[in-house]
C-alpha cells in the first residue's frame, strides 16, 4: 500500500502538469482583466489617482491637529536685550513643555484658511530662586489669504474632479486596451498551433509522394530532376515543421505568462464570427465624445492652461494678501488664576506687493502664460480632428472587415479543395510535382490569411469597443468594475 501511494504522489503532479488547458478567447480575456500584469499596472494607477481625489475632497473638511513639545531642555549662554535696549548675556537653565490644539478649514470661495487655535505653556527656570510660569490662549481664530486676486480653491473645484473621471475612464480603456493585447497573444498562439499542424500534415504527404516518386524513378517514369526535387520539398517540409515547433513554444510562454496560467500547454479554440450588427458613424462619434477619456483630457488642459493665466496675472501685477487674527490669552505664575481676567489679543495686517521696475519679468511670466494657452487652444483643436477621423476611419474599415473574412474563408476552402484534387492528380501521374507545390504554397498562404484575417477581425472588434466605450452588441456603455468608484 505505501509503495502505491509513492507512486500517486510521484506521477498524479506529473500527469496534472502535462495536461492541456482549454481555453476559449472569451476566457482568455477575462483572465487578463483580472490577472495579467497590465491590469495590475493599470489598478496601481487607478488607487494613486482615487488617493489623490480622496485627499482633495479632504482638504475641504476641517483638519484637526495637535502639536506639543515635550519638552524642550535648555541650558546655555544667550544674548538678550534688556529694558533699556541694552545687549547682555545671561545664563539660562529652563524647562519648556507646550502643547495646542488647532483646527482648520480651507475657505473655497474665498482662497483663504480660517482656523481655531489654542495652547498652553509651561516653562520653569532653574537657578538660586525656581521659578514656573504659564501661559495659556484659550482661543485664537485666525485668517490667512495670500492673495486676493487669485483663488486657487476655484481651480482645484474644476479640475481636480475632471482629472478624477479621467482616471475612471482611462481605466475602462485600459480595459479594452487589455482585451487588444490578449486577442493578439491569442492568435498568434492559435496561429502557431494551426501551422505547426498543417506542417506535419504536409510532411506526412510529402513523405508519401517521396516513396511514390522513388518507384517512378526506379521504372523511369519521371527523371532524377524531379525526384530531387521532390526530397527538397521533403526537407524543406521537416525544417517547417522545426520552426513552427519553436514559435508554438514561444507563443505559448508568451500567453501563459500574460494569463499568468500554471501550465504553457494551451488548447486554444477559433472564435466564432460575431452576431451582425451595423455600426453607425454619428452614433459612435456621440459615445466617443460622451464617454471617452480624451474628452475630458482636452477640458482639463484648457483649464490647467488658464489656471497658470489666473495665477501669473493675480501675482505678478498687484499682490495683495490679508492676514488676522482676534483671541484671548494670560499669563502668570499660579495656575489656579490662569483662566482668570484674560487679556485680548488681536491683529490684522494687508501686504501689498507691486512690481515697480522688475525688467519686464512680471510681463513675460503673464505673456508665456498666454502663450500656453494659445498654444493649448490649438493643440486641442487638432486632437479633436484627430480623434474624430480615427473613429470614422475605424468605424468604415470595421464595416469592410465582416466582408473581408468572408473572402478570406473562401478563398481557404477553394485552396485546401484545390491542392485536394492537385494530390490525387500527381498520384494518378497527370500533373507535375511543380504544379503540386504551387497549390501547396497556395493552400498554405491561403490558410494563414484566413487566420490573420479573423484575428484583424476580432481586434477591430475590441479596439472599436476601446474608441468608443461602447457595446454595440447589446446596446449599452461599458462599466466599469472596480470598487475604488464605487
Amino acid at each position: 500500500m505505501k509503495k502505491i501511494l509513492l507512486v500517486l504522489i510521484v506521477i498524479l503532479p506529473c500527469l496534472t502538469f502535462s495536461q492541456s488547458k482549454k481555453i476559449t478567447l472569451n476566457e482568455a480575456i477575462d483572465l487578463a482583466q483580472k490577472q495579467s500584469p497590465d491590469y495590475k499596472i493599470t489598478l496601481n494607477r487607478n488607487q494613486s489617482n482615487y488617493w489623490r481625489f480622496r485627499n482633495y475632497k479632504a482638504s475641504f473638511l476641517p483638519q484637526l491637529r495637535f502639536n506639543a513639545t515635550l519638552p524642550e531642555y535648555n541650558k546655555a549662554v544667550r544674548r538678550i536685550t534688556n529694558d533699556e535696549g541694552q545687549d547682555i548675556f545671561v545664563n539660562q537653565d529652563q524647562l519648556l513643555l507646550e502643547g495646542g490644539l488647532s483646527i482648520a478649514q480651507n475657505i473655497p470661495y474665498t482662497g483663504g484658511t480660517l482656523s481655531l487655535n489654542s495652547n498652553l505653556e509651561r516653562i520653569e527656570l532653574f537657578g538660586l530662586d525656581d521659578n514656573i510660569g504659564y501661559s495659556v490662549v484659550p482661543f485664537s481664530i485666525r485668517y490667512f489669504q495670500n492673495s486676493l486676486f487669485y483663488n486657487p480653491f476655484k481651480w482645484d473645484k474644476k479640475i481636480e474632479p475632471l482629472i478624477y473621471e479621467e482616471s475612471r475612464r482611462d481605466f475602462i480603456e485600459k480595459m479594452e486596451t487589455i482585451s487588444v493585447t490578449t486577442c493578439q497573444r491569442y492568435f498568434q498562439l492559435l496561429k502557431a498551433q494551426m501551422q505547426l499542424d498543417i506542417a506535419k500534415v504536409n510532411l506526412s504527404n510529402q513523405d508519401t509522394l517521396y516513396r511514390i516518386s522513388q518507384g517512378r524513378f526506379k521504372i523511369g517514369k519521371i527523371a532524377e530532376n524531379e525526384l530531387l526535387q521532390v526530397e527538397l520539398t521533403l526537407l524543406n517540409s521537416r525544417n517547417v515543421v522545426t520552426t513552427n515547433t519553436i514559435e508554438l513554444k514561444r507563443t505559448s510562454q508568451n500567453l501563459a505568462r500574460y494569463l499568468e496560467l500554471d501550465t504553457e500547454n494551451i488548447e486554444l479554440d477559433v472564435p466564432d464570427k460575431l452576431p451582425l450588427f451595423e455600426v453607425d458613424i454619428d452614433k459612435a462619434l456621440e459615445e466617443a465624445q460622451s464617454n471617452r477619456k480624451k474628452v475630458i483630457e482636452f477640458r482639463r488642459k484648457r483649464l490647467e492652461a488658464e489656471k497658470e493665466v489666473a495665477f501669473q496675472k493675480g501675482n505678478n501685477r498687484l499682490k495683495l494678501g490679508v492676514a488676522a487674527n482676534f483671541g484671548i490669552s494670560q499669563n502668570g505664575n499660579d495656575f489656579e488664576n490662569l483662566f482668570d481676567n484674560f487679556n485680548q489679543q488681536q491683529n490684522i495686517s494687508v501686504s501689498v506687493s507691486v512690481p515697480v521696475f522688475d525688467w519686464g519679468v512680471s510681463k513675460s511670466r503673464r505673456k508665456m502664460a498666454e502663450a500656453d494657452l494659445d498654444l493649448t487652444n490649438n493643440n486641442i483643436d487638432q486632437d479633436k480632428q484627430a480623434f474624430e477621423q480615427e473613429i470614422y476611419l475605424h468605424v468604415l474599415n470595421w464595416s469592410n472587415q465582416r466582408d473581408f473574412l468572408a473572402t478570406a474563408e473562401k478563398a481557404k476552402e477553394i485552396a485546401i479543395k484545390r491542392y485536394e484534387i492537385s494530390q490525387k492528380r500527381y498520384v494518378l501521374d497527370k500533373i507535375t510535382i511543380t504544379d503540386l507545390n504551387i497549390a501547396l504554397q497556395e493552400k498554405d498562404k491561403a490558410v494563414l490569411q484566413y487566420l490573420n484575417s479573423l484575428e484583424k477581425f476580432w481586434q477591430d472588434y475590441y479596439i472599436l469597443r476601446q474608441l468608443t466605450l461602447y457595446d454595440f452588441i447589446n446596446d449599452k456603455k461599458l462599466e466599469v468594475d472596480n470598487i475604488l468608484f464605487d
